[in-house]
């Protein structure tokens, strides 16, 4: 905590440069990522200043960037959409349990940190990360298809009108769920009935018919479904604002990478559309349109604690789960990236705290959740950011926007954020994992596509989740394959003592008699059949077996028992097992369940192979006179 409080000044004018800079790349995007989430720029904002200002004040990156990123926001914006449907399209009534479960995703993020589970994030297989980031980038494209082309649903007379039925069956159902609830035997009062549907206004209908039409048009199969009926309905003039927009984003780069592009994308074509809209009469929508930004500071949303709706929030606990790690995971590869950039080392355990009260504080305060941002991190950077004043300048800034250019802000063109939002999805994507793909193992490829596939069409937490096993589950697959391979049997000739030159000299005379097997890797679930197996190619001559345990660093608990039935079945046919050099971990798994001295005695547990020799030598008689040479190794 003291160290919370000390301020490295001696880069003040660096820190400076790179908050500002940050900040201006930062505006145009929180704003975009705050309209995408469905709960307005404003939101964007607060998320923006609120996550940025606390987690560089508490964070373990100095040079970190944090604000709303395209993986958060997809979430959180597939979680508003659920949440505010369960309100019947009513944002101000589903704010308190979107906000409640925002919230608990910055708590759960923050006890991440605090029980120093930040070193297992890295643990979380590449293909997994690869095919999750391609599918955020490939969703942030697809439903950006409507406001691309200017195409909004409930602006559609004829599209809505499709949903009016519907809108009346619900609006009805509405009645009987009220009147049953009062304890109106419907049946028995069906003019009652009929009399509060006659009360039902043709406003009623048509804001619930337009709710459904924008359920039915949202998200990836939305989108796709009703693509035709936006190609047929483009507002041209939205859709050079938005190519303008990823034009001069990614023109804007040749000419100097000093002024963000999407920042002078930003203002060149909002002017443009002020200009068009106050001087040629035109109409483009704005900001306004949704909200109007107020100025100011946000308000404490306290009414989280006591206004939410329990039923609402329960079945988002895995939600906000997915958030917290998703935000770990997000902010942890960006403080590597910084790593690598400023040649320091971070503190992955106080990122998460940082970061998980800066998303607690952001929902407190109206505004989505965030993380670590590489781009803005790497901007920070290269202006000269190099401690934590640059992170809480990054903040400040936002925040003075917020209390100074709020009404400005509401004048952007949504087509200009749909446009910056284009780019971030191009951007979001991992082409290196796909560029890598044909010279990638083949389940590696299935797992990058599969979690690709299930993140644009099923479920984000879904994904990662199945992904991850999918990964394992390989993983466990390979290392078993190869641990049976290094375990097969081969002659004790000298060609194929390999690693093993210490057994040129073990007697001739006793190789019928005595059987070495060696274990090389971990004993571990994903091995345990094999090496079951392997113990029955021992043939009936053999009296002792010798197990080589040097190179075992781990025994789970399947291979323990595995290892146990091995030596019954060792004893049970009158052989007598040695064991060799076992590790540290190995040997007090077996001695746990006695395995040691139960079943091996600790005077027949020997500190290296040339010991076990003399042990062999003294108490091992030849009972075959006759030498084959059939003997092995394992």
């Amino acid at each position: 905590m003291k160290n919370l409080f000390k301020f490295d000044f001696s880069h003040l004018k660096g820190d400076l440069f790179g908050g500002v800079t940050a900040a201006i790349v930062a505006l145009p995007l929180a704003l975009a990522f705050g309209v995408s989430s469905g709960l307005g720029a404003a939101a964007g904002l607060y998320g923006a200043f609120a996550i940025g200002l606390v987690a560089a004040f508490f964070g373990g990156t100095p040079t970190q960037i944090s604000g709303p990123t395209a993986p958060m926001t997809v979430i959180s914006a597939v979680l508003v959409a659920s949440i505010v449907a369960s309100f019947q399209g009513d944002v101000e009534a589903a704010l308190p349990s979107i906000l409640l479960v925002f919230f608990m995703a910055g708590v759960i993020e923050t006890l991440l940190g605090v029980f120093k589970i930040g070193g297992y994030i890295k643990y979380i297989p590449y293909p997994v990360v690869s095919g999750f980031m391609t599918g955020i980038g490939v969703i942030i494209l697809i439903t950006q298809i409507f406001p691309f082309f200017g195409y909004v649903p409930t602006k559609d007379a004829e599209f809505v009108e499709k949903f009016v039925p519907q809108a009346e069956a619900r609006l009805l159902d509405k009645i009987l769920k009220e009147e049953a609830g009062e304890g109106v035997l419907v049946l028995d009062n069906y003019l009652e009935t009929a009399e509060r549907g006659a009360q039902i206004t043709e406003a009623e209908i048509m804001k619930e018919a337009k709710g459904l039409a924008k359920k039915a048009s949202g998200g990836v199969l939305g989108s796709l479904k009703y693509l035709p009926r936006a190609l047929k309905n483009i507002n041209w003039l939205e859709l050079i604002l938005a190519l303008s927009t990823i034009f001069i984003i990614y023109g804007f780069k040749r000419i100097t990478t000093k002024i963000p592009s999407s920042l002078v994308a930003l203002v060149v074509v909002t002017l443009a559309a002020l200009f068009l809209v106050n001087v040629q009469g035109e109409t483009v929508r704005t900001i306004a349109d949704i909200e109007t930004i107020p100025l100011g500071f946000p308000p404490l949303h306290l009414d989280i604690f006591y206004g939410f709706s329990l039923g609402s929030v329960l079945p988002f606990i895995g939600t906000a789960f997915a958030l917290a790690l998703l935000g770990a995971i997000d902010s942890l590869l960006t403080s590597v990236v910084a790593d690598n950039l400023t040649k320091t080392r971070h503190d992955s355990n106080q990122e998460l705290i940082g970061q998980g009260i800066g998303n607690s504080v952001s929902a407190l305060l109206g505004g989505i959740p965030g993380a670590g941002a590489t781009i803005r991190t790497v901007v920070n950077i290269n202006a000269g950011g190099k401690t934590r004043i640059s992170g809480i300048t990054h903040g400040l800034v936002l925040l003075l926007v917020l209390l100074v250019l709020g009404p400005i802000a509401s004048q952007i063109p949504l087509a200009v954020l749909a446009g910056i939002l284009v780019t971030v999805g191009i951007g979001v994507m991992d082409y290196k994992g796909l560029k890598a793909v044909p010279k990638m193992p083949r389940g590696d490829v299935a797992v990058m596509f599969t979690v690709l596939i299930l993140t644009v069409f099923v479920d984000l937490i879904q994904a990662v989740a199945i992904g991850t096993v999918l990964a394992a589950i390989m993983f466990m697959k390979k290392m078993g394959d190869v641990t049976a391979e290094q375990g097969k049997i081969t002659n004790l000739s000298p060609e194929q003592i390999g690693d093993w030159p210490d057994e040129s000299a073990f007697p001739e005379k006793l190789k019928e008699e005595v059987y070495i097997k060696h274990l090389d890797g971990p004993l571990f679930f994903g091995y345990t059949s094999d090496f079951q197996q392997l113990v029955n190619t021992i043939p009936p001559s053999a009296s002792h077996v010798i197990i080589r345990m040097s190179k075992v660093p781990y025994i789970d608990q399947s291979g323990l028992f595995a290892f146990e039935d091995v030596l019954l079945n060792l004893t049970s046919k009158g052989i007598t097992p040695l064991l060799v050099a076992p590790q540290q971990q190995p040997r007090y798994r077996l001695e746990s369940i006695e395995i040691i001295p139960d079943l091996v005695p600790k005077d027949r547990v020997f500190k290296n192979f040339k010991a076990c020799l003399a042990w062999v030598k003294d108490n091992v008689k030849n009972t075959h006179k006759k030498n084959h040479g059939i003997d092995g190794k394992i």
